[in-house]
């Protein structure tokens, strides 16, 4: 499975790194054949002024069917890693249990199919 990883305004050491790849190559172990790529964009919000502010976000780009977005945002970037993977993880499990696709039953209200 691809990973990219982005990060803006943080520094990328070699520990985070390892640490995103392996946990997210660890949350979607299950569903290989189902996933294209990850693209993973970890930020800084506030800078160095500290507080709840590493956000981790997430795009599982999916095989035939739409992405899976998810965003975390924690005081510290491992913990947002490590939930935004369980999300992702959960998310796509009930999306591959959806019948895909989904049919769509838009019908006008009141409508009725006419006779010929």
């Amino acid at each position: 499975m691809r990973i990219a990883i982005q990060v803006r305004n943080a520094d990328l050491t070699e520990e985070l790194r390892e640490h995103v790849e392996y946990r997210l190559a660890f949350a979607l172990s299950q569903f290989p054949e189902h996933i294209r790529g990850v693209a993973v964009v970890l930020s800084d919000i506030n800078g160095p002024k500290g507080g709840i502010d590493k956000r981790c976000s997430l795009r599982v780009r999916l095989n035939g069917r739409s992405d899976i977005v998810i965003e975390e945002t924690e005081a510290d970037f491992h913990v947002a890693v490590n939930r935004a993977a369980d999300r992702a993880k959960r998310t796509l499990g009930r999306r591959l249990r959806r019948p895909y696709p989904l049919r769509s039953c838009h019908h006008a209200r009141g409508s009725t199919p006419q006779a010929l």
